[in-house]
């Protein structure tokens, strides 16, 4: 069994409704947060995502902002420095041994490279897609951006710290990864036993009433993937966490989503 936190890292400002639910909430704008997950146990430390790159916000900004326009600004506070947030837990970036990355973009892996010790485990559909995109993708860098990539070919990539997950895998004793597609090519479920039953944290749940009412997501890549995952999510999971929706830190409160006592 595993101890298992949320933690939040970010501020993603508003997006418009039908973002999160397909086409419904249109005139509203719905809060974001980034959230990571964290999982010690078994002698091993788990990193679920890790939060934007502080060098790169301006730029992400600047991309949504003529998008989307002004709402749509993340922010990140000194105390939701990945580094500020493990310390609270007594753990360094150097104690951390298994990175999972999902999805492949920005927000989540922006702070792969201060991670010297992990193992970066990405979807491999995901990995082929973005170096073998079916269709040609301007904002390849919204992804990972040029100097994370170079980091990952050229300095992770040679030492063997990379690790392409297969549809479903597991990457500790008893944590799993499903790949959901839905989001993203590396949209995945990491699905983590506890003393609470089967947590399961997936970036295909912006808000909890998407998979509580069966609201489908709605920037999203196949309404059939979705539908099939959240039905999967529903019926192995005992607790869903969401890292994006502004409650995941009220319903959890501390960030504690399941600490085994003695």
């Amino acid at each position: 069994m595993y101890n298992v936190w949320v933690e939040e890292v970010a501020d993603l400002g508003k997006v418009p409704g039908p973002e999160i639910f397909w086409m419904a909430r249109f005139g509203e704008w719905l809060p974001l947060k980034i959230h990571v997950l964290l999982i010690v146990g078994e002698g091993r430390t788990i990193l679920v995502n890790t939060g934007p790159p502080l060098d790169y916000l301006e730029h992400m900004n600047s991309v949504w902002r003529e998008e989307l326009g002004d709402q749509a600004h993340m922010t990140v506070q000194p105390s939701q420095h990945i580094e500020t947030v493990l310390s609270r837990h007594g753990i360094s970036c150097e104690q951390v041994d298994t990175i999972i990355v999902t999805p492949l973009q920005a927000y989540a892996n922006g702070n792969i490279d201060k991670f010297p010790n992990a193992q970066i485990c990405v979807s491999r559909k995901g990995w082929i897609d973005l170096f073998a995109p079916r269709f040609f993708d301007p904002r390849r860098h919204m992804a990972v951006p040029d100097r994370l990539l170079q980091y990952l070919l050229f300095e992770a990539w040679p030492k063997r710290r990379v690790r392409l997950l297969e549809d479903q895998d597991e990457v500790a004793p008893g944590i799993r990864t499903i790949w959901v597609g839905t989001h993203h090519r590396s949209s995945l479920a990491v699905m983590v036993p506890t003393a609470r039953g089967l947590v399961a944290f997936s970036d295909i749940v912006f808000y909890y009433e998407n998979i509580e009412n069966n609201h489908p997501l709605g920037i999203q890549e196949s309404m059939e993937e979705c539908r099939i995952a959240y039905q999967m999510l529903r019926e192995k999971a005992d607790i869903i966490v969401s890292p994006y929706d502004p409650s995941t830190m009220t319903r959890f409160p501390q960030g504690v989503i399941s600490v085994a006592t003695e």
